[in-house]
């Protein structure tokens, strides 16, 4: 796969260059455009994904979640537990019937290729979301990133259905937690969009804001990390 632009050529080329060999990418935002997690929830709750039960505490609960009544932490678990008592079989079906649907086209082209590259070059790449395992899972079918080499937000199963005992939920901190305690060290590069990865980019060797919002870039300027907009992003 190629790039379609020189500038996006030259990014990939500068990221190589500094020859990681640990490298970190959150999802949303960064890998493709608009937010996976918030879609699917929205997806799941029209197509009747999950119960009418779930429907009926979803809808106000996420608003308020916008309205700052609910944390990004406490969200992001419950969109993967809301799912309890579901076989996990079923909503990795429905997460991958989605993404093909809305989120396939949206991929950024030089970041799927800087991934295939770094693979090549023997770097230990992992995706880090907040965004519930099932919908990273499918998307990261896209750039070949084995489920072990996935952090992501999550239940237990028991007996091939979903739990509501979270494993984690990487966001904000809980993100460089996930990679200490499961990786074991801290990456030589590290890719987000938003200030949910301020804290993953903090610990990288190498950090890049990739079409970042108004706070991450604000801080990226700050830091003196690497500002990148894909090919069609506003910038």
């Amino acid at each position: 796969m190629t790039t379609n632009t020189a500038k996006g050529s030259d990014f990939v080329k500068s990221v190589l260059d500094l020859h990681p060999k640990f490298a970190v990418f959150d999802c949303d935002g960064t890998l493709w455009s608009g937010d996976a997690g918030e879609s699917f929830f929205d997806w799941e709750l029209k197509r009747g994904v999950v119960s009418d039960e779930v429907v009926r505490w979803a809808r106000p609960r996420y608003a308020d979640y916008k309205a700052g009544k609910v944390n990004e932490d406490q969200m992001c678990g419950e969109m993967a537990t809301m799912h309890r008592g579901m076989l996990e079989s079923e909503v990795e079906t429905a997460a991958g019937q989605f993404f093909e649907e809305k989120f396939k086209t949206r991929i950024f082209a030089e970041m799927q290729e800087l991934i295939a590259r770094l693979q090549e070059s023997n770097c230990d790449v992992w995706a880090v979301s907040s965004t519930n395992v099932w919908v990273i899972r499918e998307a990261m079918k896209h750039f070949a990133i084995e489920a072990n080499h996935i952090l992501a937000a999550s239940a237990e199963t028991e007996g091939g259905r979903i739990t509501d005992r979270l494993v984690r939920v990487p966001s904000g901190e809980g993100k460089p937690r996930a990679i200490r305690e499961v990786v074991g060290k801290d990456p030589d590069a590290a890719f987000g969009n938003s200030r949910w990865d301020a804290e993953m980019l903090k610990i990288a060797t190498h950090a890049f804001a990739i079409n970042p919002n108004p706070d991450l870039e604000k801080a990226a300027r700050a830091n003196g990390w690497t500002v990148y907009w894909p090919d069609g992003t506003a910038k």
